[in-house]
């Protein structure tokens, strides 16, 4: 989506007869605060994290789990997007009730039934794998080692319960990174998820592909994207045993334009069960970052990440409700721009209907922020 500082932001357009009603949680990537925006845009709950913020999702008992920002020096990780130095937990009031730092974190996390968490981590390849590994085009500065992506999980504690190295089961013939990437890591993980079975449900954009691990063996037992998507992010499972994913679209292969889409992917086939884009095709890209999910009315919530801008779209691809961040952080790198210009570049954003067991009792007036409100145009 083009736009401009004069482009409205807030509120664009809102079917509430059409939408899967509630709250949406987002974070500017990069920003101090996490925010929770009624349908009409209003902000109605915020927390704050001094020393930033890349991702926040809501759990289940109201609190907020979050990555910060990498450390001032992030060693081999330097310049790589999505890192993060940990994971802070916090209570509705912006306590802090529970922290794991660990500086080779990065993009994703997922906390589980059982009170672990998994998390995406980085680890350095050998020399040997590291010239083993095929595409991606080369500078002076690479280094020997390239990163390779750990799938970790922690209890409580800060214990490693279960941990899966990605290139213990990746194929170099198979497993290529895009030639219009760099070589600075492998696959870039960017989304991990645990399927209703137990097994790990992974993205990887270097070299566009998401796969289904096997959580005991760990093999893979189901891969797919090379070929059909382009750096995807965000894979995610839904109730029918479908796959869906924001499908970015850069470097997309020619003839065709570069351009996003959100894929649902039935991976018994490997056929396309459904999927949306803009009309024309241009008016709906993110390169990077961004993601997508599926509703309890059967819609799906998209958050076109580099812009900020998020649409909820009917099964009919009908768009019935769309908001473009307002709030503006040091995240224009992402958008293009330098690492200190600003954007409103979000990682992923989701909705929580107004019954959710997160939102029971919680104080969701948004005149408690009346003058934030008046200030971004809403009250």
């Amino acid at each position: 989506m083009g736009w401009s500082l004069h482009h409205p932001h807030g509120l664009i357009y809102y079917a509430p007869q059409y939408c899967h009603r509630g709250y949406t949680l987002f974070a500017n990537l990069r920003g101090n605060d996490a925010n929770l925006i009624d349908m009409e845009g209003r902000i109605c709950h915020r927390w704050a994290w001094p020393s930033g913020i890349n991702y926040a999702n809501l759990l289940p008992n109201g609190n907020l789990l979050l990555h910060t920002l990498a450390p001032a020096d992030p060693g081999p990780m330097t310049g790589i997007g999505g890192h993060a130095g940990g994971l802070v937990e916090l209570d509705w009031n912006g306590n802090v009730v529970w922290e794991l730092q660990d500086a080779s974190m990065h993009h994703d996390f997922q906390r589980l039934p059982s009170g672990n968490t998994l998390a995406l981590m980085w680890e350095e390849l050998s020399p040997d794998i590291t010239r083993q590994v095929k595409g991606g085009y080369t500078t002076p500065e690479d280094l020997a080692q390239m990163l390779g992506d750990v799938v970790r999980e922690f209890s409580p504690s800060g214990e490693v319960v279960h941990e899966w190295r990605s290139w213990e089961h990746l194929d170099f013939d198979e497993d290529v990174i895009c030639p219009l990437e760099g070589r600075r890591e492998w696959t870039h993980g960017n989304s991990i998820n645990m399927t209703s079975d137990g097994n790990y449900l992974v993205s990887y954009r270097q070299t566009s592909t998401v796969g289904i691990v096997d959580r005991e063996s760990g093999k893979f037992i189901w891969k797919w994207g090379p070929g059909e998507v382009s750096h995807q992010h965000n894979a995610s499972c839904l109730d029918n045993g479908r796959i869906l994913l924001f499908d970015n679209g850069s470097h997309r292969r020619a003839p065709s334009t570069n351009y996003s889409r959100i894929v649902e992917i039935d991976p018994t086939d490997n056929e396309i069960a459904w999927e949306y884009r803009g009309e024309p095709p241009i008016s709906f890209y993110s390169y990077q970052i961004s993601g997508a999910e599926r509703l309890l009315n059967g819609n799906t919530l998209i958050c076109e990440g580099a812009t900020g801008r998020f649409i909820e779209v009917t099964q009919g691809h009908q768009i019935v409700w769309e908001y473009i961040n307002p709030l503006f952080a040091d995240s224009g790198r992402i958008a293009g721009g330098t690492p200190s210009s600003q954007g409103n570049s979000v990682f992923r954003a989701h909705r929580f209907a107004a019954d959710d067991p997160a939102l029971q009792g919680r104080d969701l007036d948004p005149a408690r922020y009346a003058n934030l409100n008046r200030t971004l145009g809403v009250s």
